[in-house]
């Protein structure tokens, strides 16, 4: 892969640029969270075709990139983040130690996090991994039994190419980000990959399954489609000063 950078607008982002041997045309994605842009070519092109093909595509770049403005957020004290769809404020309590804890003060919910200044975004992570950990593996267990599977174990990281997979030993990986997503999203999700484990394909009877462990699925999937991208635009790492 070849690494590059693309002004966008007068926004500078990595350009992933790979050679793709079954590459028919090429191929132009903004990354999720719209942190970089990735372009697959077929081999043998030149250098000005690429270009000009960037070039003529510099609009649609402008257009997809524009639609991050706004969702892109620095985790820190009175930031907004979504717990399982709902908003909360991140309040940073100032003491040294304490639990990470959601809760509603006033009607409005907050996320209370203790702890230094500098560790806010790590903190509210790590809240997001435990009940991503908690709500999907009640939920797998949930599906599992009414399809009749065992699973092996569940895993859970910060992926970005999916939101899960299943391994065929039963091995079931999750990104936590998904906790920021509603509860119909996550319960989707978790079926999704437990049809899996009867079926290991996206064929007409995965999907039939699917829907049968979890009727939303539709509207789960148009959800992700249209908003999953922009939860990898927050981050948990920036600076909080």
């Amino acid at each position: 892969m070849n690494a590059r950078t693309i002004d966008i607008g007068g926004r500078v982002l990595p350009l992933n640029v790979r050679t793709n041997a079954r590459a028919r045309r090429m191929t132009l994605k903004i990354e999720p969270g719209g942190h970089a842009v990735s372009l697959t070519v077929p081999p043998g092109l030149a250098r000005h075709q690429v270009e000009g093909f960037l070039r003529r595509h510099h609009d649609w770049l402008i257009d997809r990139i524009g639609r991050f403005e706004g969702r892109e957020t620095a985790i820190g004290d009175g930031a907004s983040l979504p717990v399982f769809g709902v908003a909360h404020t991140i309040r940073h309590s100032g003491n040294l130690r304490g639990l990470t804890e959601a809760r509603v003060e006033n009607g409005a919910p907050i996320l209370l996090v203790s702890g230094p200044a500098a560790s806010i975004g790590r903190r509210a992570s790590d809240y997001l991994k435990k009940e991503a950990k908690r709500e999907i593996t009640e939920r797998v267990r949930y599906h599992a039994e009414a399809s009749g599977k065992r699973f092996s174990a569940i895993s859970f990281k910060d992926t970005k190419s999916r939101w899960g997979s299943c391994s065929s030993a039963g091995n079931l990986n999750f990104s936590w980000r998904i906790a920021m997503a509603p509860l119909f999203v996550v319960d989707y999700l978790a079926a999704h990959e437990v049809a899996h484990l009867s079926e290991m394909n996206h064929g007409p009877r995965f999907w039939a399954l699917c829907e049968k462990l979890c009727p939303r699925t539709p509207e789960a999937r148009r959800w992700l489609k249209a908003e999953g991208s922009f939860l990898h635009a927050i981050r948990f790492d920036a600076p909080t000063v």
